[in-house]
């Protein structure tokens, strides 16, 4: 017998819930292949089996929460198990649509909301990973329904609006990043100091090479290698804003991990662009964009996602023309970018017109002062507005 047991998930993480069996008992494995996955409050992990054989028993069931190390079920090594059961074939009935395999499978919490609605999984569109139903496509659903054919109230029902309510238990990524940013504002001293950027010559700059830079590199220039690239310049001027706390003493951390923060359908995630200070612009953008695309497919690991010293965030792409950004602790800064516009701006005692981002800079003046946030901000900002800084690292 081989134990299924759930791994170490990644600093700060000791459980997870079980999401899904991808096997059933009796069925046949392959050494590391797949056979359960896990959330936790960061991602969602995979379970590979330790050896080929046979799932001899499932102990732990789904929507039931673990601990690291704990046994999920067993394998029998080499037994012949039998194939996974193939997908019911869809009615032959011409006015009902075939299901998908999605409606079968909705995650355990989505079960649940569609146990208490009262709903029909089959009519529900799932759009998470292979397809899964996932809460957010319940809720959806759920809204859709009550919308389209909404339940009178009780005569003796006080009245109520039109929308009504709806109470969803809070996913563990979501409490997580609650409770996080919570504890960020209650230990840090937090402040944030603003300025702006003169976005000209990198959009000239990007303008005049992308095509060849995407010929060379099959992928484009963007604006964040040349924000990780002037982060790090910054951050080696001043070693307080890479720091961190820990109790009474001082991390001052020699490498330079930039977190970028992305959009996902689980939550914002921070992934990690590791020893930025060793990567080109190519290398830059070809590895945000593949984190960007991990995160997006559910696929981020939480080695994607540990070991961060400072974060950046782009508000600017919902729109955003000014935040104030929270740290992402143990980090003791975090750098806002945020929208383009065209705005007045006075050059050589000229009124012109150019393109200017506001930036923010969120620190915790536990440790770091403000001259030396404000210094910080304006080594950025000057490498911007000249990019040629960047080369020769002045």
């Amino acid at each position: 017998m081989a134990d299924i047991k759930v791994p170490t998930l990644g600093e700060s993480i000791s459980t997870a819930t079980i999401a899904k069996w991808l096997k059933k008992e009796g069925e046949a494995v392959k050494a590391d292949e797949p056979i359960v996955e896990l959330e936790t409050d960061k991602v969602t992990v995979e379970v590979n089996a330790p050896a080929a054989g046979a799932i001899e028993k499932i102990i732990a069931k789904e929507g039931s929460e673990v601990s690291v190390g704990a046994i999920l079920g067993s394998i029998k090594e080499g037994a012949a198990g039998k194939a996974a059961a193939a997908p019911a074939a869809a009615p032959e009935k011409p006015t009902e649509a075939p299901k998908s395999s999605a409606t079968k499978e909705p995650l355990p919490s989505a079960q649940k909301i569609i146990a208490e609605k009262g709903l029909d999984a089959s009519n529900i569109q799932g759009s998470g990973k292979d397809g899964q139903i996932l809460k957010e496509d319940v809720q959806n659903a759920s809204a859709n329904s009550s919308s389209s054919s909404p339940t009178p109230a009780p005569k003796s029902a006080p009245a109520k609006s039109q929308g009504g309510e709806e109470r969803v238990k809070m996913t563990k990524l979501r409490q997580a990043i609650a409770r996080r940013l919570k504890e960020s504002q209650n230990t840090a001293a937090m402040l944030t100091t603003f300025n702006e950027v003169d976005m000209s010559a990198i959009m000239d700059l990007r303008k005049k090479y992308q095509d060849s830079f995407v010929e060379k590199h099959g992928g484009k220039l963007g604006f964040m290698s040349f924000f990780v690239k002037a982060v790090v310049n910054a951050l080696k001027e001043i070693p307080a804003v890479n720091a961190s706390i820990d109790g009474d003493e001082i991390v001052y951390h020699k490498y330079y991990n930039i977190g970028v923060a992305v959009g996902s359908k689980q939550g914002l995630v921070v992934p990690v662009l590791r020893d930025a200070d060793h990567k080109s612009f190519a290398d830059i953008e070809k590895e945000i964009a593949g984190l960007g695309k991990k995160a997006r497919d559910g696929k981020i690991s939480v080695d994607d996602l540990s070991g961060g010293t400072f974060s950046i965030t782009n508000g600017g792409i919902y729109g955003s023309l000014m935040s104030t950004p929270i740290i992402n602790p143990p980090q003791t800064a975090i750098l806002g970018m945020h929208a383009i516009k065209d705005r007045a701006v006075v050059v050589n005692g000229q009124v012109v017109a150019r393109p200017m981002m506001y930036l923010a800079l969120s620190y915790d003046h536990r440790l770091i002062d403000g001259s030396e946030a404000v210094t910080f901000l304006v080594r950025i900002k000057e490498a911007i507005e000249d990019p040629a800084r960047l080369l020769i690292e002045a």
